[in-house]
């Protein structure tokens, strides 16, 4: 923690909310020329830190604490009834960890998943540099999960993983597979893999109790909050 305390952060400008309509936001950077690596990451991660791309940030609003910073413990966690029957439907599905790169295999799923999912976000549309910006890294802890049903693809976990958890990027999927709800299988493949390599939490990002694109994320039991600079559980 003593070498956090000499890094320095730069507040962007107020831009509109992309989670509460009519809100300003606020974002803290690590300074962006300063180097990091896992381990200053994992440190970061437990202050609340995320990655995009190349960048460490937080919300940083300061009228609004709506923005609470979320992980799964993994030695506590329960899968609840409905859990337990997305992996059973899931069990034909292979996964694989890779390296990080762009193909047009991942970009095709990616694209229509923003398409059909998130054409109501600032992410719409989708563009090939978006793309690779946002996820294609050769930092050396981020890996592509593939999920693949007889060799075809179904969906991409991003995932950084670090000395104290995983931490859970991005996961896009094929929109058209709803009955899978590959989204949560990813959490639950997740949380599954952090056991077994005997990691302690996977990091969701954030959730805000009124945001209804974040309200699945109450779903995996118990989750933690942290909350005025330490992790709590949620009730």
């Amino acid at each position: 923690m003593t070498e956090l305390a000499h890094l320095k952060f730069y507040a962007t400008q107020p831009h509109d909310c992309s989670y509460l309509s009519g809100q300003q936001a606020t974002t803290l950077f690590l300074d962006p020329r300063h180097p990091f690596d896992a381990g200053m990451y994992a440190g970061l991660s437990e202050l609340g830190f995320r990655r995009s791309g190349e960048h460490l940030y937080r919300p940083h609003c300061q009228h609004c604490q709506a923005c609470l910073p979320a992980r799964i413990p993994t030695a506590s966690f329960q899968a609840s009834q409905q859990q337990k029957r997305i992996l059973k439907r899931n069990r034909d599905l292979s996964v694989h960890a890779v390296r990080p790169e762009f193909r047009e295999e991942y970009y095709d799923l990616y694209a229509r998943y923003i398409e059909q999912r998130h054409a109501d976000g600032d992410m719409y549309p989708p563009s090939r540099e978006q793309f690779t910006t946002f996820l294609v890294s050769d930092l050396p802890f981020c890996v592509f999960f593939e999920f693949r049903l007889q060799g075809r693809l179904l969906a991409v976990a991003v995932t950084d993983v670090l000395p104290n958890g995983l931490s859970a990027v991005y996961t896009f999927f094929d929109p058209l597979e709803e009955r899978r709800s590959l989204g949560r299988l990813a959490i639950l493949w997740q949380v599954a893999e952090a056991s077994r390599r005997a990691l302690p939490a996977v990091y969701l990002g954030y959730w805000i109790r009124t945001c209804r694109k974040m309200s699945y994320k109450s779903e995996y039991r118990p989750l933690e909050l942290y909350v005025n600079q330490h992790w709590v559980t949620l009730d």
